[in-house]
């Protein structure tokens, strides 16, 4: 047998015909005709290495040791007790997944996110029914990773599973609703129906709204896709108002967050939120830096959003450079009432050790 060590993880080769009579392996990213095999677990294969390496960086590598009880024995043979302590190994396998596959995605990483999404999907059909609603998280997340690497074809059908699953299974919550409109919007959007598109996110915002409330982060991000839409389509006084309703949201969120921050109290940003975030307020950054409709107060207000976002990031480079754009845009406004705080954020930027704490003099 010929092993194969590399950079991830080491793999042995095996020969179809060596196999017993009936015996077939199957890659785990593709399902074609393995070739290769995992030394660490020896119950995972694939086609070739650069598959291996894949699942290796995307999730194998964590669930490695946690596949062997579970692929080594079968069913039928074990008793009540042990095939209940297998299915429950199955729904700790779904959690490591699902909570890889969102942190990767949280950081754009689509290709690595793949192999993590389609697993936590294959292990949910293990435990549930194929039907079941408990698989609709899994198709959303998997439909999400696909999109990432632009593979429309393959979102479409996973989010027609997720629909059909939600249809038949009225008492989902919002929050999936929720989900599921974002991406529908997101697909229509891609594929250039536009009212569609607007129609799903006035859903998204919907359920965002009754899930998490009408000021919530999750509900501004739904504003902030439908504006995109009615920018696109030249409706530049709807987009106008909804941008401003964005960048006052997270004016507020973020302004709460200093001010935590400040007190030294432990923080509550969510990271991973921090890409998507950094992405939405730029995207409505330039809007307002167009020349047509050049505007130095929302300008100020966004600027001033994306410079407390970095500093909470850590990254005093980038805080400095957007403080400054803000302040910049700020002072053409008379009197402008963010001229101070934009000020008292670019002092502690520069000089971090001048942060008031609760008992310092």
């Amino acid at each position: 047998m010929e092993v194969t060590p590399g950079a991830c993880g080491i793999t042995s080769k095996i020969y179809p015909l060596a196999l017993p009579r009936g015996t077939e392996k199957f890659c785990e990213l593709c399902q074609g005709p393995a070739t290769l095999q995992c030394t660490k677990c020896r119950v995972t294969f694939y086609c070739d290495a650069e598959h291996q390496q894949a699942d290796w960086a995307g999730i194998h590598e964590r669930i490695c040791p946690l596949l062997i009880p579970i692929r080594t024995q079968s069913l039928c043979s074990l008793t009540k007790a042990d095939q209940i302590h297998v299915e429950l190994k199955k729904v700790e396998l779904m959690g490591i997944c699902m909570s890889v596959a969102q942190s990767k995605l949280s950081e754009r990483k689509y290709e690595e996110a793949l192999p993590a999404a389609q697993f936590c999907l294959r292990c949910s059909m293990d435990v549930h029914s194929p039907s079941a609603n408990h698989l609709i998280p899994a198709y959303l997340l998997l439909a999400e990773a696909n999109f990432g690497v632009s593979n429309l074809a393959l979102v479409t059908e996973l989010l027609s599973q997720a629909e059909w699953a939600v249809l038949k299974s009225p008492e989902c919550g919002h929050e999936i609703y929720q989900r599921l409109h974002r991406s529908l919007g997101r697909l229509q959007v891609a594929t250039g129906n536009l009212d569609a598109a607007l129609l799903n996110f006035a859903n998204d915002i919907y359920h965002a709204s009754e899930a998490y409330g009408l000021d919530s982060t999750v509900a501004c991000r739904g504003h902030f896709l439908m504006a995109d839409v009615f920018a696109k389509q030249g409706k530049t006084a709807i987009a106008c108002s909804m941008f401003s309703e964005v960048a006052g949201t997270w004016h507020t969120h973020l302004t709460k967050h200093i001010e935590t921050h400040i007190q030294n109290v432990q923080p509550s940003f969510d990271k991973s939120q921090h890409t998507e975030v950094d992405e939405t307020l730029r995207t409505v950054l330039e809007f307002w830096q167009n020349e047509d409709r050049k505007n130095s107060g929302q300008i100020a207000l966004v600027a001033h959003c994306l410079a407390m976002l970095w500093f909470l990031g850590g990254d005093s480079q980038k805080a400095l450079g957007f403080g400054n754009v803000a302040l910049q845009a700020s002072q053409l406004i008379p009197n402008h009432d963010l001229t101070e705080p934009i000020q008292t954020l670019l002092q502690l930027v520069q000089n971090p050790q001048r942060e008031q704490h609760p008992g310092c003099n």
